[in-house]
């Protein structure tokens, strides 16, 4: 029988914090508690990232996505004024709908899982690739580059922002 390291007890502590959390944050009733969950989530997928080795991705993890995301959540709960409670009766069809989603996604993941491979050979194991590689693919325009996703992920930040705004001015 094989006694679990330090690193291996870590990690199941952060993967069931991550799991606690991500079920609060979408059953919690009060919105701004959801966004406290959500955060507590990012941290933790920041220090599996950590853990890992990968101290690019776990940077951006923290800053770009419990830095950034959150606050625009935050700010936008605070302009609308929305600390009500957000709970609502579920009907039966929406209720299997729910759970015919959740099996239909299961079965997907799971056959991606298990029919494809994936590129574990690419990278070596404990090698992190470094930042210059990193920073080029993602603002190249060559394939596998990342630029026009990220544009496209600020215009969306940025019509959420205006979102924001516009929903906080209405008068009623």
């Amino acid at each position: 029988m094989e006694i679990l390291s330090f690193q291996n007890i870590v990690f199941f502590v952060v993967a069931l914090a991550i799991a606690v959390c991500s079920v609060l944050a979408v059953t919690t009733g009060k919105l701004l508690r959801a966004a406290t969950y959500l955060l507590f989530v990012l941290f933790g997928t920041a220090a599996i990232f950590f853990m890992l080795g990968y101290t690019f991705l776990g940077a951006v993890q923290l800053m770009v996505y419990a830095g950034g995301i959150i606050v625009l959540y935050v700010f936008s709960i605070a302009l609308t004024r929305s600390d009500k409670d957000m709970k609502y009766k579920v009907s039966k069809a929406k209720l299997f709908s729910l759970l015919a989603t959740t099996v239909v996604g299961a079965a997907l993941v799971l056959l991606l899982l298990f029919t494809n491979g994936f590129a574990l050979n690419t990278i070596p194991l404990g090698e992190e690739l470094p930042s210059r590689e990193v920073g080029l693919a993602l603002v190249g325009t060559d394939k596998y580059q990342f630029v026009l996703p990220f544009e496209v992920v600020s215009v969306l930040l940025l019509a959420c922002m205006i979102g924001g705004i516009l929903i906080a001015r209405k008068e009623k």
